[in-house]
């Protein structure tokens, strides 16, 4: 029986193959969190609606939206998504300064980047131990308040995806051996190993 993770690969659906062409397109290969989210893709679609509107309300740039998902991602022990975005921010910056943000440095980042990323790596790790001279910080840094609400409703909503992913077995795509920067593939240590074949639908 094919599988995705832990569960049985869902029966095809358009909705689904709009997705995995979408993947295709973009990546040259279906990802096997498109797989998984298979099953119900307007609810990740409706997930990403919702992080699209809040990187929008934070006015998070490409590098920023980089850095916070890296580093989000990182402090929550996901792979599969700092090997997507930590290879996305070495293309916004550069190898070093992703692997950085991987392994919790932020050599290379602005003062405003890295209150950032100290600020979701809290929000990852420990949301209810936060205080309010954490958020000062990010004040101090440049964020004005509805900016410091939308970038943590972002990580929250990264969170949730990498909970679903992780809790239901998504490995890493192969693919990511030979398109993620060595300095990226070294920095992450920690999560589910990449997979050692690609994935096949058919």
């Amino acid at each position: 029986m094919k599988e995705i993770g832990f569960l049985a690969a869902p029966p095809p659906t358009d909705e689904a193959r709009r997705m995995f062409d979408e993947d295709v397109a973009d990546t040259g290969h279906v990802m096997n969190t498109s797989r998984l989210w298979a099953y119900r893709p307007d609810l990740v679609a409706g997930l990403f609606e919702l992080l699209r509107e809040a990187g929008t309300a934070a006015g998070l740039s490409f590098r920023e939206r980089g850095v916070l998902v890296a580093a989000c991602a990182s402090a929550a022990g996901d792979s599969y998504c700092s090997l997507a975005w930590g290879s996305r921010l070495a293309e916004a910056s550069d190898a070093g300064t992703a692997a950085a943000v991987l392994r919790g440095t932020d050599t290379g980042l602005t003062a405003r980047e890295r209150a950032m990323a100290g600020w979701v790596r809290k929000v990852a790790g420990s949301p209810h131990a936060t205080a309010g001279e954490d958020v000062q910080e990010l004040r101090d840094a440049g964020w004005d308040d509805p900016e410091i609400f939308a970038i943590t409703v972002f990580a929250a909503l990264r969170i949730a995806f990498s909970t679903v992913n992780g809790a239901l077995g998504a490995r890493p795509d192969a693919a990511f051996r030979a398109t993620a920067p060595p300095a990226v593939l070294d920095a992450v240590t920690y999560g589910r190993p990449i997979e050692d074949e690609p994935s096949k639908l058919t």
